[in-house]
């Protein structure tokens, strides 16, 4: 059975025009989880889904709560709560995501008690470690200005394994490499904000990847393949990819919205 990584949006900060910000959604063995949930992913959700309240979504992983990340949670929340998912007519769907994602949600929904954002929800800690339907997601703390989750799915099927790491937002560090070790796919949020002249110097490499060292991190981590990420808004992203190539030897894709990428078994592999 085909697996398959959809990029629901491809931006950093905010969307630009006829884009959208961080969020993918992964199918593999008739179970379906969404990576991020930014600023314009939830149409989309709804749209590849066939359901403007997302039937058929088995999970949400938010890796922090940068808007940019985890904003159309809420857009999420509020198209399942109004179709009745405080009531049981939609079952609560679990949501794995780090400190502060959830008390956003209920801030934006400004409903105190959190009863109705936790009755639409069922919500997990991250980091931390968890069966999900087919994959094991491991999850490890990365650095960032605000608590982040680096996620990693595996399904150890023997007909269909499939192994994909993704970073949220981070810079480069050990524990990183770690998580990505041997993967099938490294989704690599690869922000190269040194594009942009006015953003100080420790955000460009401190806490975020650029390029160049998304690069370095999928060859010491021997990845498979790497899809790049998170564009600053108005950032040349074939720059990027020509960054990436001076360090990551592999195939690399630079994630664009739609984009639905094959990841079944052995054979697939070495694709584009």
């Amino acid at each position: 059975m085909t697996s398959v990584l959809t990029v629901l949006g491809s931006c950093g900060a905010w969307p630009e025009t006829g884009r959208a910000c961080s969020g993918f959604l992964l199918e593999h063995e008739g179970y379906r989880v969404a990576l991020d949930l930014g600023y314009r992913t939830a149409p989309r959700l709804f749209d590849l889904l066939g359901s403007p309240v997302a039937e058929g979504l088995d999970a949400v992983i938010i890796t922090h709560r940068h808007p940019d990340h985890m904003i159309d949670l809420h857009t999420l929340f509020q198209a399942r709560h109004n179709a009745g998912g405080s009531s049981g007519a939609l079952p609560p769907l679990p949501v794995y995501a780090t400190e502060g994602v959830r008390m956003t949600v209920r801030a934006r929904r400004g409903d105190a008690p959190g009863r109705a954002v936790d009755s639409v929800f069922r919500w997990h800690e991250l980091p931390g470690t968890y069966d999900l339907g087919p994959f094991r997601l491991t999850a490890r703390r990365l650095p960032h200005v605000v608590p982040n989750a680096g996620v990693r799915l595996d399904s150890d099927s023997e007909s269909n394994s499939v192994s994909v790491a993704y970073n949220g937002g981070c810079g480069p560090s050990p524990e990183l490499v770690e998580l990505v070790a041997g993967v099938d796919l490294f989704i690599a949020e690869a922000s190269d904000r040194y594009q942009r002249v006015q953003v100080p110097a420790s955000l460009q490499s401190e806490f975020h990847l650029d390029g160049h060292a998304a690069g370095d991190i999928a060859t010491a981590a021997g990845a498979r393949r790497m899809l790049m990420t998170h564009f600053w808004p108005g950032n040349d992203r074939q720059r990027t990819l020509a960054d990436a190539r001076r360090s990551f030897d592999g195939p690399i894709v630079l994630a664009d919205e739609g984009l639905r990428l094959p990841l079944s078994g052995q054979a697939g592999r070495n694709d584009p």
